[in-house]
């Protein structure tokens, strides 16, 4: 009982505390336990004009931004008019600023730029960031939006040291809902002739077309290719292109390296992709260009071939691990997977030119992906059967829906878009007179049947396909001495880091839903969030980049996301004086300061002294 009159005590008490301490607590309670007592009593202060302004990650942010010379390339493609009040770069560096920090939408931008502090850093009142002035700046952005983010990727590739000579393609679906009465088709766009870019490309068509298979089907859609920089640190985009939402990867493709030649203008790249972009004439473009490819392709399209050539293929385990792999390694005590790789020359023959195109075909075989697919096989060819089965035996009972259009349709039901429909066959046979007099009388509800339902199931195909299960197929036109097939089959597992700067762009940037009614701003909106996410992803590189090798593993991968939160709580304290408004950035911690060092980024206080002008005397 006696740490509460320790409190009643300290309460009560009167100075100087430590002359009354021990009498009037009464029991055996040290000097330092009352003095640690005492350090938690609060009092009360009066009210004071002081407002806060929660910075948060605008400390990081804003730097960034500076280093990536953002409004100054954008002043540079889209020069003010001189009854502007603020330049595009600026407007359109706070909305980046915006889509990093706290994703809003248009109409809320100079209410969160008043609670931020965004107006002190980037020098324009709140009041003036309204939805009309955004809709302006995007207005004037899409009109240079692929030359505008190429010079920015060609500035951000020599700042921090990015060759351009190995790009990743990778689209993805963007989501819309409501009608876009706006939005029209674009001319097809003709290989031979001038790519139109910038103002001269209509934005792409927002219309119904192929999502996800786990996206609502009451949605419009339009693709965005990115063209990623990859390696061990992770994914930065470095182009990046908008198709209609009716295109395939063929057309995303093709339009993107074309615009990527217009604008980036390598000397010398190895384009690699996914199984949707490849065709003999995406390999065509690029040798036609003196470039290479290296894609996955539809296993069907060279099954044959390695049904000819299996007997005569050398195999050799490949040196590349997935995590999970590496981890169950150092385990030792759970199934190990590996890869396995063959190479074997191959020509194609270009459609236009008619002359041969060198290369090679990578034969993969993976364990994992052997056990996966046998397992996923027999769970649908139990579930068909199951299916047809009870089909049969409804037929055979004469019970309602069992005519012939009804039997077709909940055969499609059963079957479905599985891969092991194609195994299964099929028909209704008409019963004789003898079958249908010696039929089991019908149970009540039901009528005497008059077809018997038949299936099969085709054992041989199914056997074809086991001893094919866990293979698949890259092509490439890099030639051997470039580069073995160790590697490139390395670089092509790299296109996983592809799906990464996805999920930033839709989760963390919040690229949906997107709230504009004008497709031309659809499209600048996409492109401008594609620099942030840019922003987004070089920054956590240049953080992991200056990491010790001995540091633990949580700190030599660390995130953007994480650095963001070391910062949320940070403020600056502004209060209303005489003069003005007297702005005073709080101290940082020491966690904070540590990666503002790392980063080599200035400390809030070193950036207002410069923003804002000294008190007058």
């Amino acid at each position: 009982m006696c740490e509460p009159r320790a409190f009643m005590c300290v309460e009560s008490f009167r100075a100087p505390w430590q002359r009354h301490t021990r009498r009037a607590i009464g029991c055996r309670l040290s000097l330092q336990h009352t003095r640690r007592v005492c350090a938690f009593f609060c009092w009360y202060g009066n009210q004071v004009a002081t407002e806060t302004r929660c910075l948060g990650p605008l400390v990081l942010i804003e730097p960034l931004l500076q280093r990536m010379r953002v409004a100054a390339i954008i002043n540079g493609h889209l020069p003010a008019d001189p009854q502007a009040e603020f330049d595009y770069g600026t407007v359109l560096s706070v909305l980046i600023a915006v889509r990093l920090s706290h994703p809003h939408g248009l109409v809320n931008v100079a209410r969160w730029a008043a609670r931020s502090g965004a107006e002190f850093l980037w020098e324009i009142p709140a009041d003036k960031l309204n939805d009309d002035r955004l809709g302006r700046a995007l207005d004037a952005f899409f009109t240079q939006r692929h030359s505008i983010l190429a010079s920015l990727s060609l500035h951000v590739a020599q700042e921090f040291r990015l060759p351009l000579r190995e790009l990743h393609f990778d689209p993805t679906a963007l989501l819309f809902h409501g009608v876009y009465e706006d939005s029209t088709p674009r001319t097809p766009l003709l290989e031979n002739n001038p790519t139109p870019s910038n103002a001269q490309l209509l934005p792409a068509h927002i219309t119904q077309g192929w999502s996800g298979p786990h996206d609502p089907t009451d949605v419009q859609v339009v693709h965005a290719g990115l063209c990623n920089y990859i390696d061990e640190l992770g994914p930065v985009p470095l182009f990046a292109h908008m198709v209609d939402g009716n295109q395939n990867g063929h057309t995303a493709v093709a339009e993107q390296m074309a615009l990527l030649q217009q604008h980036l203008r390598p000397t010398e790249l190895t384009l690699i992709s996914d199984r949707g972009t490849y065709s003999v004439g995406h390999l065509a473009r690029l040798y036609r260009d003196g470039f290479y490819a290296l894609c996955a392709a539809p296993w069907d399209d060279y099954r044959d071939v390695f049904r000819q050539h299996r007997r005569t293929l050398c195999w050799k385990q490949a040196s590349y691990l997935s995590q999970e792999q590496q981890r169950r390694h150092r385990q030792g005590n759970l199934s190990q997977e590996h890869y396995e790789l063959a190479v074997l020359r191959h020509a194609w023959t270009d459609p236009q030119t008619k002359q041969d195109i060198p290369g090679r075909l990578i034969f993969v075989f993976s364990t994992a992906d052997q056990k996966v697919t046998r397992q996923h096989r027999q769970k649908q060819l139990a579930r068909i059967r199951e299916g047809l089965q009870d089909l049969a035996r409804s037929v055979a009972e004469g019970r309602r829906n069992t005519d012939a259009e009804s039997v077709t349709k909940r055969v499609q039901r059963v079957l479905g878009k599985q891969a092991a429909a194609r195994y299964f066959r099929w028909q209704l046979v008409p019963l004789t007179r003898q079958e249908r007099d010696g039929w089991t009388p019908p149970s009540r509800g039901c009528t005497r049947p008059t077809h018997r339902f038949e299936f099969t199931c085709d054992k041989a195909a199914i056997q074809r396909d086991v001893e094919e299960d866990g293979y698949a197929v890259l092509v490439t036109t890099v030639p051997q001495p470039r580069s073995n097939v160790d590697l490139l089959f390395t670089k092509y597992k790299q296109q996983i880091y592809c799906e990464h700067a996805h999920h930033v762009l839709k989760g963390p940037l919040a690229v949906h839903p997107v709230f504009l009614k004008k497709p031309e701003r659809v499209e600048a909106l996409v492109f401008l969030m594609v620099i942030a996410l840019q922003a987004y992803l070089v920054l956590q590189r240049q953080y992991r980049q200056q990491v010790s090798e001995d540091a633990p593993a949580a700190e030599r991968h660390i995130t953007t996301r994480t650095l963001f939160l070391v910062f949320r709580p940070y403020s600056l304290l502004v209060e209303e004086t005489g003069v003005g408004r007297r702005v005073q950035p709080t101290p940082l911690t020491p966690r904070q300061r540590e990666i503002l060092q790392c980063l080599a980024f200035p400390t809030p206080a070193q950036t207002l002294c410069q923003r804002l002008p000294r008190p007058p005397t």
